[in-house]
């Protein structure tokens, strides 16, 4: 039997379980399983690696994008460049990272826009940002970082500044939120940013996928924002990363 699974933690709700045990199911694959690995610590992974022998890939996901690469024989080259991996493939006892939210969230940012180049704003600065950020480099379109803390790096404002000035949300009509805020429990919250100022012309893309409509998708559709939520980038990302470990 051909092991897969995710590490991370918490792992609750997670896609990736059920939708390669419905992938397998559908697609007859009958050699292969996919599980949840939630360990606490990323120390406790080469433990994990060992009682497991029979693993061919992980999915990494919150807290240890970044933290697992230590413990990484390779990085393909664009992961290299990001900093974070959310999928690693595991062959002859070598393990190997890749970037599949990368992969997913550009094919699927790309079939959105079409023609259009805006400027976005990126709220949160963690693992997901950076995937999401190099995806908008390669494909030539401006961006802000958003955090809750000043970095004194051009390309990074905090919130606070955001909401004294509007233009800024006037320029970048796209808003892309990595951040978990508005996930299923805690589905009210979302990132601080006044829907006040937001228009027609802006296009709201959150990561979260889980409520399909998150609060700040629907606060800004409400301003009469175009929005989407992380769904077709999971599902890309997951296809991606069963393309690397066949």
């Amino acid at each position: 039997m051909r092991k897969f699974g995710l590490i991370g933690y918490p792992l609750g709700h997670s896609f990736s379980k059920k939708y390669f045990s419905e992938k397998f199911e559908k697609e007859g694959i009958t050699d292969a399983q996919f599980d949840l690995y939630e360990i606490e610590e990323i120390g406790l992974f080469p433990g994990l690696l060992k009682d497991n022998p029979d693993l061919q890939g992980l999915s990494v996901t919150i807290p240890f994008k970044e933290k697992v690469i230590p413990f990484l024989d390779e990085l393909d080259p664009a992961c290299q460049e990001i900093g974070a991996v959310n999928c690693i493939s595991i062959q002859n006892g070598r393990l190997k990272g890749y970037n599949t939210d990368y992969i997913g969230f550009k094919n699927s940012l790309k079939n959105w826009l079409g023609e259009e180049k805006p400027a976005a704003l990126v709220l949160g600065t963690g693992g997901a940002s950076k995937a999401v950020t190099q995806a908008l480099e390669d494909l030539g379109l401006p961006y802000l970082l958003v955090s809750r803390t000043a970095s004194g790096q051009p390309q990074y404002i905090t919130y606070k500044e955001l909401n004294e000035h509007h233009e800024i949300l006037a320029r970048h009509e796209l808003i892309i939120n990595t951040t978990p805020l508005g996930t299923f429990p805690n589905t009210e919250a979302m990132p601080k940013i006044n829907p006040e100022f937001i228009t027609r012309k802006h296009k709201v893309y959150d990561l979260v996928y889980n409520p399909e409509k998150t609060f700040l998708m629907r606060s800004l559709e409400a301003r009469g924002a175009i929005v989407k939520n992380g769904l077709e980038m999971l599902i890309l990302q997951a296809e991606a990363a069963w393309k690397i470990w066949n």
